[in-house]
């Protein structure tokens, strides 16, 4: 559908009604139906409690929607519920904290830069697929530890990794990725460099060796877990700016407030939707009763829009001093790639607040999932603008 070109930076809350009136929700995902909790306190309960309600399920069984039938190998740390989990987070959080270093954030701030001249020479441009999804791709060989050409293989596959114009979980285009992580690691092995692949080939969790399995479920969280949610928090934000140009220049005139602003954009916008769990025992949540192995689902949207915790929850303040968005996850299944995330959003925001005069939007096609009774804007197929330069 195309939407008209004001009104663009505007993502409702597809879930206030039912969240304040049963505190749950229901959709049904491939005749696998899931439970889905909406406030706040409920969301982060269940993703604390890993004894009721596991990640380690079958692999794919966790994610909405479901991968079962396109994945066998287990995500990891995603998919490992403590104590194992604890032992794999140990070894990557350094790797994976690494944008907080001065040379990674020297190098993350070359491709900004570029990406965002190259808008300026444009008379229009797609935010998404000429804007979101290269800046995503180059900067994810930062993370890697990759060559930039590497780049442009991952801008050619497109910008979902799992879906296709004719289904949400193209098998086809999955196995590109999985056939790709096989060729990497294969290459690492026949020649070790100081990229991820061949760190982790060479790496130990819970006391032994990481097996070429085990290293293929750490890459494919790293290229699926953080390509969607980066381009929907880049576009929506270049949305967002668009109609509130003034709030752009502030951070322009006042980058003490940036940190406060990208932390709001992320609980406003919240990229990532939901993810799921499946009870291990019979419970309850909300006083709606959980059967063994079935599969909730931890709205992190709903829960970021909790009128219980949030003063205005539907409007974006940038003075908003308390902020428990859980945008991110929560507990020790928080999001590996945060510190990544994070960096590439405030290193843009304030390079578009110190560069960019006004955005224009020209034509929007909004990105509606249907999540069973809720629909909701979670970002934009394409999104075309202009950047006047100041």
């Amino acid at each position: 559908m195309t939407s008209k070109v004001t009104g663009i930076s505007e993502f409702p809350d597809a879930f206030a009604q039912q969240r304040k009136v049963t505190g749950m929700g229901q959709m049904d995902d491939q005749n696998d139906p899931v439970n889905m909790i909406l406030g706040l306190k409920d969301v982060r309960k269940a993703a604390h409690n890993c004894a009721v309600f596991q990640s380690g399920a079958k692999p794919g069984r966790i994610v909405i929607p479901s991968e079962v039938a396109i994945r066998e190998t287990r995500q990891i740390p995603f998919e490992v519920d403590p104590p194992q989990h604890g032992g794999f987070r140990e070894l990557l959080n350094p790797w994976f904290k690494r944008p907080l270093d001065e040379c990674y954030q020297a190098r993350l701030q070359t491709i900004i830069d570029e990406t965002i001249e190259n808008a300026f020479k444009a008379e229009s441009f797609d935010v998404v697929s000429q804007f979101a999804l290269p800046l995503q791709s180059k900067a994810l060989t930062l993370l890697l530890n990759t060559s930039m050409d590497k780049a442009q293989t991952w801008i050619d596959w497109g910008t979902h990794v799992f879906r296709s114009e004719d289904s949400d979980l193209d098998g086809d285009k999955a196995n590109i990725l999985y056939n790709y992580i096989d060729e990497q690691i294969e290459n690492a092995i026949a020649i070790p460099g100081d990229d991820l692949y061949s760190v982790l080939l060479n790496s130990q969790a819970n006391g032994k060796k990481l097996s070429k399995e085990e290293v293929k479920g750490v890459m494919i969280l790293t290229f699926a877990g953080g390509r969607d949610t980066v381009i929907n928090a880049i576009t929506n934000s270049i949305a967002y700016f668009s109609e509130n140009i003034s709030d752009l220049k502030r951070i322009d005139d006042e980058p003490e407030i940036l940190n406060r602003a990208v932390e709001e954009l992320i609980r406003y916008f919240s990229p990532l939707t939901q993810m799921g769990r499946v009870a291990t025992q019979d419970t309850s949540v909300c006083e709606h009763a959980i059967k063994a192995d079935t599969r909730v689902s931890l709205c992190w949207a709903s829960a970021n829009r909790d009128e219980k915790v949030f003063k205005n929850p539907n409007n974006v303040d940038f003075d908003r001093k308390v902020n428990p968005h859980i945008s991110f996850g929560f507990s020790h299944h928080n999001c590996l790639g945060a510190t990544h995330a994070r960096q590439i959003l405030r290193q843009l925001v304030l390079s578009l607040a110190n560069k960019v005069a006004q955005i224009e939007a020209i034509k929007a096609d909004e990105n509606i999932e249907k999540l069973g009774e809720f629909s909701r804007k979670v970002g934009f197929n394409s999104l075309h603008v202009s950047f006047k330069s100041k």
